[in-house]
């Protein structure tokens, strides 16, 4: 029987189960997505019962196969999700999406007792994100559900309830407390003061490292049981555990994240940011972050453009980066596109393509988002002179947009990866005693180094 890691990887819309074989390779994969149910005000929220159903079937069946022996698990999942559970270990409420809206005198309610605003965001490493700041939904719940709130025994995020289901041990951990919760204080290392004013320490669990596992007999089968982790954090780690030199990691997707793992307090945001976020890496050092809408204006654009040229959906993927239409394009340089979900200063009041080839316009729209993507990226370095960047997600095939990084970025080394198993291989890694050597991201992620183009004379 091969000996196998099992790891669940649950995103909002796949919930993804993988075995990894002791080299890290996948052996196995299967996937499933729920339609959502609605919680008590109506708005679309995981279906929890039926992915813990889900979860049990699954591991159980594997354990029984005949074919690997599992010998330890662990779980990533999105973040900025909490799950309150009473003495029992039953969830109280739904699992409440982050898209919901915090009513605002709630939040109006929270500033005026724990701000300034800008300070209490730039202590917690947050922008003002509503649900997206976990911490605050205990809050809401504490006073507009004061009943629900009594009964609460643990508040765990997402991947600790998840561990919780299969060991029944109730804890917390760095990454997930990291994520734009609104609770921890970079500076001081701790929870912020007002997570201790409101009393939530008392459900909070206690933190460990999220290389912590719990050793178990699970169905008469000794195993090593992961406490779970973020899925950006654990995206993350492949490349922190492998990379000896300083790096960033540009992980491109429908938000553009920008990840520099190597921010010291002292060079963390010192202003708010909409944009400019912390996380943590596994052992609580700050991950500085910026962030920006990328993939979601660039499948709005190339919608447009694919109408107004009259082009099958998939006609952009074959365009290739160019020399001539590029300097044609940057000679008398202008701004031209309006974007739909990204405010920029300098784009135009309208769209206005006077080009009559679809390949000028592709180029013009990615020379403009590339641009942002600048920017973006020097945000995340602060003052760190960091010479390696490496991109994955969708943008890291794309053609043009790494010609323009490398292009921009002449001083610095670029490199792609295909980390389509990022997070699960992630969560594989991170309760795992292997050393990974530099030659991992060459033989998992498809490795490729790129060379800045040359300047015409």
């Amino acid at each position: 029987m091969k000996k196998v890691t099992a790891v669940f990887d649950i995103g909002k819309t796949n919930k993804k189960f993988f075995l990894f074989d002791k080299n890290f390779k996948e052996v196995h994969k299967e996937y499933i997505s729920f339609d959502e149910i609605e919680d008590e005000d109506g708005h679309p929220t995981e279906n929890l019962p039926a992915l813990k159903k889900w979860l049990k079937e699954v591991f159980d069946r594997i354990l029984k196969s005949n074919k690997y022996d599992v010998k330890a698990i662990n779980f990533s999942t999105y973040g900025a999700s909490l799950v309150h559970i009473d003495e029992n270990g039953n969830p109280l409420t739904p699992l409440y999406n982050y898209t919901k809206s915090l009513p605002a005198n709630i939040v109006s309610s929270f500033f005026e007792t724990y701000g300034p605003k800008e300070e209490f965001l730039k202590d917690t490493g947050c922008a003002d994100l509503g649900m997206l700041n976990s911490g605050l939904q205990l809050y809401w719940i504490k006073l507009t559900k004061p009943e629900v709130y009594k009964k609460i025994k643990y508040s765990l995020h997402l991947p600790q309830y998840l561990s919780y289901v299969f060991t029944g041990i109730a804890l917390s951990e760095y990454t997930s407390i990291g994520c734009h919760t609104a609770l921890w204080d970079y500076g001081k290392k701790d929870y912020h003061s007002w997570v201790y004013s409101e009393g939530f320490d008392r459900i909070l669990p206690p933190i460990v490292s999220t290389e912590t596992s719990i050793n178990m007999n699970y169905n008469g089968s000794r195993i090593k049981i992961g406490v779970g982790i973020h899925d950006s954090s654990a995206a993350l780690l492949p490349y922190v555990r492998s990379i000896k030199k300083k790096f960033i990691l540009v992980s491109t997707g429908t938000w553009s994240i920008v990840f520099n793992p190597f921010a010291d307090n002292s060079n963390l945001a010192t202003t708010y940011k909409e944009d400019t976020l912390n996380y943590m890496r596994i052992n609580g050092k700050p991950v500085n972050a910026s962030r920006i809408f990328l993939g979601n204006e660039y499948k709005l654009q190339v919608t447009k453009l694919d109408k107004h040229f009259g082009v099958n959906g998939d006609y952009h993927r074959s365009v290739k980066f160019d020399y001539d239409t590029y300097f044609e394009i940057v000679k008398d340089f202008k701004h031209s596109y309006r974007w739909d979900s990204i405010i920029d200063e300098n784009m135009p009041e309208e769209t206005d393509i006077s080009y009559h080839k679809y390949e000028h316009a592709y180029h013009q729209l990615m020379i403009e988002l590339v641009l942002l993507q600048i920017k973006c990226i020097k945000e995340a370095l602060g003052g760190d002179s960091i010479a390696r960047i490496y991109v994955d997600g969708g943008f890291s095939n794309n053609d043009i947009y790494i010609k323009l990084l490398s292009h921009h970025f002449r001083d610095k080394k670029i490199s792609t990866t295909d980390a389509s198993l990022g997070s699960a291989l992630g969560a594989a890694i991170s309760i795992s005693d292997n050393k990974l050597n530099s030659k991992f991201l060459k033989q998992n992620y498809a490795l490729k180094k790129h060379v800045p183009f040359i300047v015409k004379g």
